[in-house]
């Protein structure tokens, strides 16, 4: 009798914070939270570009890639090294929608967090990207944005580091928002990795072209 009573009350509990059903597989419970309406309002990406000198990080060099020192991202710093780069632009690396847009703890600083749905209308697949230690947000929780947008500028945190973007790319979305670092990768993907291999399709094809001439 008791055991039945503690199902009843959990189960009870599960309907009180919405039905877990309603989230995609890849949905963790301990981050800002994705209403229906964002799922439902997030745009389906074309394809991925850089988030600094867009289209293909011109200007740019990943100063500490995915895997370095347990890295859990890439450190995007301008070619002139040190603060060159300071309250220089950061892009949406695809359409998307806005889930997360606000200062953190533990020396993020400024941290915007976008939705993307790498799959269809009918079939989303659903992945997020974390933009780290801005200096200026120029978006907001829930906005809508596309490829190429400008959603923020570089930072360095008020001087804890020198500038740079701190970009990560989740296979599971909705996490806490970590410590950047750590040896257990699984929910993370190489950011550069899988930027490369998702461009849209009309780079994909000048790059064909290209290749094509040179032979």
């Amino acid at each position: 009798m008791k055991s039945i009573l503690s199902t009843i009350i959990f189960q009870m509990s599960i309907i009180s914070m919405g039905a877990v059903s309603d989230k995609p597989d890849n949905y963790a419970f301990d981050g800002p939270g994705i209403s229906q309406y964002l799922f439902e309002k997030c745009p389906v990406a074309d394809g991925f570009d850089f988030p600094v000198g867009k289209p293909n990080a011109r200007g740019y060099y990943n100063a500490q890639k995915f895997g370095k020192n347990l890295h859990l991202g890439d450190d995007w710093n301008g070619n002139g090294g040190g603060n060159s780069d300071l309250k220089d632009p950061v892009y949406s690396i695809a359409h998307g929608i806005v889930i997360s847009a606000k200062r953190e703890p533990q020396n993020w600083g400024n941290v915007v967090r976008i939705l993307h749905n790498t799959g269809t209308r009918q079939k989303p697949v659903y992945i997020e990207s974390v933009y780290a230690h801005l200096d200026k947000i120029h978006v907001r929780r829930g906005k809508a944005v596309r490829r190429g947008q400008k959603i923020g500028t570089i930072g360095n945190v008020g001087g804890v580091y020198l500038a740079h973007l701190h970009l990560e790319i989740r296979d599971t979305i909705n996490k806490a928002i970590g410590d950047g670092y750590d040896r257990i990768t699984t929910g993370y993907l190489n950011p550069t990795r899988f930027i490369k291999k998702s461009r849209p399709r009309y780079r994909k094809r000048k790059k064909t072209r290209r290749a094509k001439i040179r032979k």
